[in-house]
């Protein structure tokens, strides 16, 4: 495992202030654009009658303004939210299934971004059930950067796609899926997998470049072995380490993808934020992060709180700040500050091979 990370360093990420901004003035980017997974999703699956992938409810959102519950899966904000506020934004771009024409004006001049996230989603399309899948998210986007070149000032947009900072976070639910089909596989189902995953990953970054995307800030796989429901299945109650294996293979993988795709196309930057060495560290390393509970969800029941959602009957815990994880799967609004904060401005161990912040003052 890699060295911790010092901890004034954490302190300082932990209690940097936050100020939401809400006037383009203070925007570092023009638009953030978000695809991926339950991890970045701000409530798009809320408008999918279907789909049981859902955080619409209480407790969800306890500590978002207002306590009120979003689509988000956590107890407040998720990552993208700090993220975007370091961007200066006030949180997220609104989720895209909620656009109409009367929240749309500044979107279709290249402004504020869209997120198109969808808890459940993969980078395989065949990962999830009634959500939006990686392909329909870009898919939604090319259909909203088309409507955004109709628009009078359209090489305005074009420059201010090219600034903008395009964030992905996927592959933790393909690799559930995997694991949950192969739970003793071989080398080379493996592979197979990995092979499969990367020639989408690799379609989808082409598609989002020949779109206009030139700067990719993502968030790679967390250690899913080790989330609580996880634990709650292995009767030590520890991490399950094949499935650790699994996302950090892809991981690796990922990471050589766009080693790739930096030398093949012009003007592509990228920066990955390293979520499995963050989490792994942090529960290495609980109290340098001001957490006390690193293997319980904060919200939920059974064992580790995680044998279930964490629904309105579900027991919760007081003292949020102090747990790496909210729910079964998701961590809280506290581990996603402390995240966000690590990969716009950390030292390399968890972010690379620049930081978000380099990312975005990066000249093209």
């Amino acid at each position: 495992m890699k060295k911790p990370l010092c901890l004034f360093f954490v302190l300082f990420c932990v209690f940097s202030s936050f100020v939401g901004a809400t006037t383009s003035n203070t925007w570092k980017v023009p638009a953030i654009y978000v695809f991926g997974d339950s991890t970045v999703d701000v409530g798009n699956n809320n408008y999918l009658t279907n789909s049981n992938a859902k955080a619409n409810y209480p407790h969800y959102g306890i500590d978002f303004p207002h306590s009120r519950p979003t689509g988000r899966f956590s107890n407040g904000y998720n990552q993208i939210d700090f993220v975007a506020i370091h961007m200066g934004f006030r949180r997220s771009p609104p989720p895209y299934l909620s656009l109409n024409d009367t929240n749309n004006h500044q979107i279709l001049k290249g402004l504020r971004g869209v997120n198109f996230a969808s808890a459940g989603s993969g980078i395989l399309d065949s990962t999830g059930a009634n959500i939006i899948t990686t392909t329909q998210q870009l898919q939604y986007f090319e259909t909203l950067r088309s409507k955004m070149m109709a628009q009078p000032n359209a090489e305005q947009v074009a420059q201010r796609l090219s600034k903008s900072l395009f964030l992905i976070s996927a592959g933790g639910n393909d690799a559930f899926a995997f694991f949950a089909a192969n739970n003793s596989p071989n080398n080379s189902d493996v592979l197979l997998f990995y092979n499969t995953l990367l020639s989408k990953y690799d379609n989808h970054i082409k598609t989002l470049y020949n779109l206009g995307a030139r700067r990719f800030a993502v968030i790679n796989v967390p250690p899913i072995g080790c989330v609580p429901t996880s634990r709650a299945r292995n009767l030590t109650g520890g991490c399950i380490n094949g499935m650790n294996q699994i996302a950090k293979g892809l991981n690796d993988a990922i990471t050589a993808l766009f080693s790739k795709l930096a030398v093949a196309l012009p003007g592509l930057k990228y920066s990955i934020g390293a979520s499995y060495d963050l989490t792994l560290t942090a529960i290495s390393n609980p109290r340098s992060y001001g957490f006390k509970e690193v293997e319980s969800a904060c919200c939920g029941s059974g064992k580790l709180n995680a044998q279930s959602y964490c629904t309105p009957n579900a027991t919760y815990c007081m003292n949020r700040k102090q747990y790496l994880f909210w729910d079964l799967i998701h961590p809280t609004q506290q581990a996603s500050k402390i995240s966000a904060s690590v990969f716009y401005d950390g030292p390399a161990q968890f972010v690379g091979p620049i930081t978000y912040k380099q990312l975005v003052y990066s000249d093209n």
